[in-house]
């Protein structure tokens, strides 16, 4: 049997770019251009996965009818979603491109503890040999340690993880021994504490 990969997007969003000649403050600005896409770390890499052909299904949480958008939009990209559903809350993020970009991010719904407990008993369904990505930041509503608390439980099930996130959340999880890390070199040099600029530098402070 193949191995299937999941992704784990915390927060999914609706991304809403608008592009405005130039942004003033305190009066009307006409918006020229306007588009919607799905938003989540997780959800890129299940999109990106998709068009490469390789079938993965996107876990995570879902609320209201930015929720029910995700998932139709989801679907006509032909992504397999598997979210779990709560009752109240959206995540909207708006980026203005004005000449600059300016991102104004949403927080996200509320995850309470019996919706992770759910999220968890996905996860014990994955067999030996299945990827489960964990990729993205961690919502405010949810203790930082999140992402260790997944591991943790996969210890032992034989299932490849693979982390994208920045600082202590990567940090935090080398002790389960990933099968895969995707720092670039500014967060790797972050974690180091020092500017990383030949790959002399990036080798050893991956190392």
């Amino acid at each position: 049997s193949h191995s299937m990969i999941y992704t784990v997007t915390l927060n999914p969003a609706l991304d809403k770019t608008v592009e405005i000649p130039g942004i003033a403050l305190d009066t009307v600005n006409r918006i020229t251009e306007m588009r919607t896409d799905p938003g989540g770390k997780g959800i890129n890499v299940s999109g990106v996965l998709a068009e490469l052909g390789c079938r993965n299904t996107a876990l995570g949480f879902v609320a209201g009818e930015t929720g029910a958008w995700l998932e139709r939009g989801l679907a006509a990209q032909g992504i397999t979603t598997d979210f779990i559903h709560l009752e109240q809350g959206m995540t909207l993020n708006v980026k203005i491109k004005a000449g600059q970009e300016t991102e104004l991010n949403g927080a996200g719904p509320d995850i309470p503890e019996s919706a992770m407990e759910q999220l968890e008993a996905q996860l014990d369904k994955l067999a030996e040999g299945d990827i489960l990505i964990l990729a993205g930041s961690i919502p405010s509503s949810l203790p930082q340690t999140t992402y260790e608390r997944l591991l943790a439980r996969l210890e032992g099930h034989g299932v490849h993880t693979v982390v994208d996130a920045t600082r202590d959340l990567l940090v935090n999880v080398l002790q389960y021994h990933p099968f895969l890390i995707k720092p670039n070199n500014h967060e790797l040099g972050e974690i180091v504490g020092r500017t990383l600029t030949t790959d002399a530098d990036i080798t050893a402070a991956a190392r």
